[in-house]
């Protein structure tokens, strides 16, 4: 009896224990000390004010000139470039042949978006000699359209369960994975955002829950916030704009968000200075093959001396192996090596809308899974404003596609389910609006009955024309890993290791990936990673007096090279802030990130700053036209423009601001109408939004539909007015 009753004792002891460790597992699994990027403290302490007081800022390395580069490019056909006093600005040079012989590249990587700046870093830090060239800018397509996630797809991983579909799947973990790669390698660019799910039935808690935490498990290690459920009250705390009826409760996710276009510039901006040849705005107009009927190089013309009124004579650059990264125009390219071949691009066109920030609240996303139509669409802050899409139509392929009032009409009225009935949603508060290519692929290898595929794919022609296509931007490092393997084996190329490998901090402080000739792009930080910190902005006030909005922002904008666009700024001539002109009084960009782009990231055009270095255009597409004069101004000073070019500058400023959501009567303003302020209507007046010229009064007059003393009570036939 006594052993019976020992026995029971000692199994209910267990079970409490057992119960006890499981228990504290599941808390220290949701509560255990995490590894958040953009927590630590820099890799490089921010400069100090040495013996004497004396201030040394970084000297960080610097990347060649665009002239250099171009010389570069055709010094690999054996072509010798004699630069002209003023060549530095656009002016003349002299080619000859006959110099020393062909010096080919490596790899010669047609396309400066996301997927081409990816392959350029992972070849050259692998030992190649590697150049990219873009016809455009770098990420001048839609690599600068994007919903600015850097996400798994919980909708990809739905339909992975649901279709039993293991591609999806796949994706998915292979995302998740490079999402945390996206945060080490460039914390200042991107951050973790938590993203809300409105519930509006009971039962739907459990599957967003299960849903959720399925994601946070494939996640893994790389997991940085566990997702939980909010109640109705909590969940209208943190969404204040959020449709009280209806409403059951929330469940909250986490995602990574990104500066999609400056993410890669930078990435372009490292190729450079690890030794890539990267050069924009030159245009890949044929191939070139050998007698076996192998590309051997590409005949290249640079449009900045067509902008300059010059003609460009086509030049070649020589290759081992040619690479086509140019997403949307992937088939144009494809058709220069075989005019026969199949298009494999079915264009996709994704519209986003960007509103003031009071629509959301400035550190909490919503995902609405399921519109009218069954699409999903976001809605989140980003740079200060909101950003809501995406659509998912298809659509034509050209350079600056335009968004159609049907797909903007079509976001607001799903923005007017989520939102309280109170908040008026209105046409009037679109500040910008853009369409982005989205290019999704079919096989070349597959049977015709196979749809389209949302991940990438790798291909090589008989020519020997290497396609890197379709995917998304956060798998952009692992398309350009498999690209570069891909490369290596069809070219027969050697890797070898960096001995030499500039120190991209500025400082002695080297990088922590070993460049041993294999794939290191997981760990190779980018440009401006090495001093970032989240307390940055703060000796960046205290020593150049910029203003904190200001500071914040070039701090997230361009991590440890914000101390050189702070230099880089004007002094103001006042008691606060010191330096920094604002080029928008609505934003905090200034005149010094012009100057920086110029000198230390290519920009080349007026639109390469407003659009791709500063994201003006895509967050106001009035106030860019009304900052456009003051850049045109400053870049013409960095490069020596002449009347003709700073007017062609405004022409074309004004057409990209068209594809912009700028309205149509503001396209025909001229620069000096835009200068004086005489810029016809207000936009908010087409919409009547505001009651702008009312004198101060505890009643605006045109808010009253009634005149000054009239009662509209009592009628003029009343016997009280008798």
């Amino acid at each position: 009896m006594a052993a019976r009753r020992s026995s029971r004792l000692l199994r209910g002891l267990l079970y409490t224990t057992g119960a006890g460790a499981v228990g504290g597992a599941i808390l220290y699994t949701a509560y255990r000390p995490r590894d958040i990027p953009g927590t630590e403290a820099a890799a490089v302490p921010p400069p100090t004010y040495g013996e004497g007081g004396v201030f040394r800022p970084p000297r960080f390395p610097q990347v060649k000139s665009r002239e250099e580069q171009i010389a570069d490019l055709k010094r690999s056909a054996g072509t010798i470039v004699k630069r002209g006093p003023s060549s530095w600005f656009g002016g003349s040079s002299t080619s000859s042949k006959g110099g020393p012989e062909e010096e080919p590249y490596d790899l010669l990587i047609i396309g400066g978006g996301a997927t081409g700046a990816g392959i350029a870093l992972d070849a050259v830090t692998r030992g190649l000699k590697v150049a990219v060239v873009e016809r455009d800018d770098f990420s001048s397509g839609t690599s600068s359209k994007s919903t600015k996630l850097v996400h798994g797809g919980v909708r990809y991983l739905e339909k992975a369960v649901f279709n039993l579909d293991y591609n999806q799947y796949a994706l998915v973990v292979e995302a998740l994975r490079e999402r945390r790669y996206f945060l080490d390698t460039a914390p200042h660019l991107s951050q973790w955002l938590p993203i809300m799910i409105p519930i509006d039935k009971w039962w739907k808690a459990p599957y967003f829950w299960a849903g959720t935490k399925f994601y946070d498990f494939l996640a893994g290690k790389e997991n940085i916030e566990s997702s939980y459920f909010l109640t109705k009250s909590k969940a209208l705390d943190a969404f204040p704009m959020l449709k009280k009826d209806g409403l059951f409760g929330a469940l909250v996710y986490y995602d990574g968000a990104h500066n999609d276009s400056r993410m890669n510039v930078s990435i372009a901006m490292t190729a450079a200075l690890y030794g890539a040849t990267v050069v924009s705005h030159l245009e890949v107009t044929a191939l070139e093959k050998d007698a076996s009927g192998k590309l051997s190089g590409a005949r290249a013309k640079d449009c900045i001396l067509e902008s300059n009124g010059k003609k460009a004579e086509e030049f070649t650059i020589k290759a081992r192996g040619i690479i086509n990264a140019t997403g949307p125009f992937t088939d144009s390219i494809r058709k220069l090596d075989d005019s026969t071949v199949e298009e494999i691009v079915a264009p996709s066109s994704g519209v986003h809308i960007i509103l003031p920030g009071f629509y959301s609240p400035a550190n909490m996303g919503l995902i609405d899974p399921s519109t009218s139509d069954g699409r999903v669409i976001f809605f989140l802050p980003w740079q200060g404003n909101t950003i809501a899409g995406t659509t998912d139509t298809p659509t034509s392929i050209t350079r600056n596609p335009v968004a159609g009032e049907d797909e903007i009409d079509w976001i607001l009225k799903e923005i007017r389910r989520y939102l309280q009935p109170e908040i008026n949603v209105r046409r009037g508060d679109v500040l910008a609006a853009w369409s982005g290519i989205r290019p999704l692929v079919r096989d070349p290898n597959a049977s015709k009955t196979e749809g389209l595929v949302r991940n990438h794919l790798v291909t090589t022609s008989p020519s020997g024309l290497l396609t890197c296509s379709g995917g998304k931007w956060t798998t952009y490092r692992q398309m350009a890993e498999e690209t570069v393997d891909e490369a290596i084996k069809q070219f027969g190329l050697a890797p070898k290791s960096l001995t030499n490998a500039p120190r991209i901090s500025g400082t002695a402080v080297e990088d922590e990936a070993p460049l041993d000739g294999t794939c290191q792009t997981h760990r190779v930080r980018l440009v401006g990673a090495h001093g970032y910190s989240k307390t940055l902005f703060i000796n960046l006030i205290q020593h150049y007096g910029v203003e904190t909005e200001v500071a914040k922002y070039l701090c997230t904008a361009y991590g440890d090279r914000a101390w050189t666009v702070a230099a880089l700024c004007a002094p103001t001539e006042q008691r606060f802030p010191v330096r920094g002109i604002r080029v928008s009084t609505l934003y905090p960009f200034v005149d010094g990130e012009v100057r920086y782009c110029v000198r230390h990231e290519y920009a080349q055009t007026a639109t390469d700053v407003i659009a791709r270095r500063m994201r003006l255009a895509f967050l106001n597409a009035q106030a860019a036209l009304e900052a456009l004069p003051k850049v045109i101004d400053i870049m013409s000073e960095e490069l020596h423009w002449d009347a003709k070019r700073k007017e062609r500058e405004w022409k074309d400023g004004v057409a990209f601001l068209g594809s912009m959501g700028l309205p149509k009567g503001k396209l025909t303003l001229t620069r000096k109408e835009v200068e004086s302020g005489r810029v016809g209507k207000y936009e908010d007046e087409e919409y009547q939004l505001y009651a702008r010229h009312d004198k101060p009064d505890e009643l605006l007059e045109s808010d009253s539909k009634y005149s000054s003393g009239h009662n509209p009570v009592m009628g003029p036939e009343s016997d009280a007015n008798k």
